[in-house]
């Protein structure tokens, strides 16, 4: 903006443009500086359905959010002593963690094993497990009797506790992500300094996610050794943290090329096809590794007559293998492995495989031993809905003002943030 001159004083002053209403990704002069910070202008006034649609789902999360902090959890679910888990802790804890495994196996590959080809989805693979263990917190402290307490973590410790342990590695992994966005953050905002220290320490950071990753990863699986006479046959196993964390794995690169896909579609960029095919054949390796444990598992323990009993636990372990076989079976072809719709479909019939696992290793293997018939209650959904909205409209957000996609197209090269530290420094 040029300057007004003061008709009183006479001498010319620059008046400071006033920023617009809406704020969403740095704006730069003809210098190249960082200036306002300028959303996109939204027409708000008549809302497009999938608006009215989102705006519902917060409002109505928001209701469900009050009505359970203040009335307490049998105000609004249909948990009891029997069946004191129920979808919070199977959906949006253990299902969270486990989607969200992308970022610490991303980043040891790029950071220690040297698939430099995988760099440029550092950033959106960073961005999405951050988001997603931000949820899993939250969503800790709804399914939590007394969540004010949970500052007890910290002052009073059990080490012999699988939760405590749990509870203090995702606490750690959460710092570290924080520190490893941060790096974003820094790089949108050119602080060249404080990114030459953090730099200086990527790989330390690196080895401490994947180290914690590992750790909670498979301790979740620990907490449901336990309950060797609650747990079904199907699921109850000595292998459930290995199986815990190779699943989590296999899930994790399914995530990356999930968001990748929907992310091409959604922001109107081109996807990263060789490191799509890439990322396939990782997924079908740890996918036919984890039905291998398994299949193992399952002959070791003398439990393959359980798989053909007519029961319902019997058909929610049959649909759990079918939505990861299938998938291994279809990239077993380097045709359909080199075809990105014939990815994405793959990748998401392993998202539901898990998700179904967690699922089934949570809730439905222990409805035999409870004697209690557990169904979520419409409030329940809503809150997972709810967290699942609010993750995918931080994800947008932050894409949009934090410029992630940002030179995927025109062969920018990575982004500064997370390069080396060498090159970074």
């Amino acid at each position: 903006m040029s300057p007004r001159s003061h008709r009183n004083l006479g001498t010319p002053l620059p008046l400071v443009p006033t920023p617009p209403p809406l704020i969403l990704s740095l704006s730069k002069d003809a210098s190249g500086r960082a200036g306002f910070l300028r959303l996109p202008r939204w027409n708000l006034t008549l809302p497009s359905p999938w608006k009215l649609v989102v705006g519902i789902v917060l409002a109505w999360g928001c209701w469900v959010t009050a009505r359970r902090f203040w009335l307490g959890l049998g105000a609004v679910t249909h948990l009891s002593d029997r069946m004191p888990w129920g979808l919070w802790v199977g959906f949006d804890v253990l299902c969270g963690v486990a989607l969200a495994a992308g970022g610490f196996s991303v980043m040891a590959m790029v950071h220690l094993f040297g698939f430099e080809r995988l760099r440029p989805i550092v950033p959106a693979t960073v961005l999405t497990a951050f988001l997603g263990y931000v949820l899993v917190s939250v969503g800790l402290l709804y399914d939590l009797g007394r969540p004010y307490n949970m500052w007890h973590v910290f002052i009073m410790h059990n080490p012999r506790s699988v939760m405590f342990e749990v509870a203090w590695c995702v606490i750690l992994y959460l710092s570290v992500l924080a520190i490893e966005f941060s790096a974003l953050v820094m790089e949108r905002f050119r602080w060249t300094r404080a990114l030459e220290m953090l730099g200086r320490i990527t790989v330390p950071l690196v080895i401490a996610g994947a180290l914690l990753s590992t750790l909670h990863q498979s301790s979740l699986g620990t907490l449901f050794l336990i309950v060797p006479g609650k747990l079904y046959t199907l699921w109850y196993s000595p292998y459930l943290p290995l199986m815990f964390f190779f699943s989590a794995l296999a899930v994790g690169f399914a995530m990356v090329i999930f968001e990748s896909y929907l992310s091409a579609f959604a922001f109107g960029r081109s996807l990263e096809r060789g490191i799509i095919r890439e990322l396939a054949h990782i997924l079908l390796v740890t996918v036919l590794f984890y039905l291998g444990i398994k299949l193992q598992d399952l002959f070791a323990r003398g439990a393959l007559g359980a798989l053909f009993v007519p029961r319902m636990e019997t058909w929610c372990f049959w649909l759990e293998v079918a939505l990861l076989a299938v998938p291994a079976a279809m990239l077993l072809d380097e045709r359909l492995r080199a075809d990105e719709h014939a990815t994405f479909l793959s990748a998401t019939l392993v998202v539901l495989g898990v998700i179904v696992n967690r699922l089934n290793v949570s809730i439905v293997g222990t409805y035999a031993y409870s004697g209690a018939s557990y169904m979520p209650s419409f409030e329940e959904l809503s809150v997972s809905v709810f967290l699942t909205t609010l993750g995918v409209l931080a994800f947008g957000f932050a894409v949009r003002f934090l410029g992630i996609f940002e030179g995927h197209d025109n062969g920018d090269g990575p982004t500064p943030a997370l390069q080396k530290p060498a090159e970074a420094a």
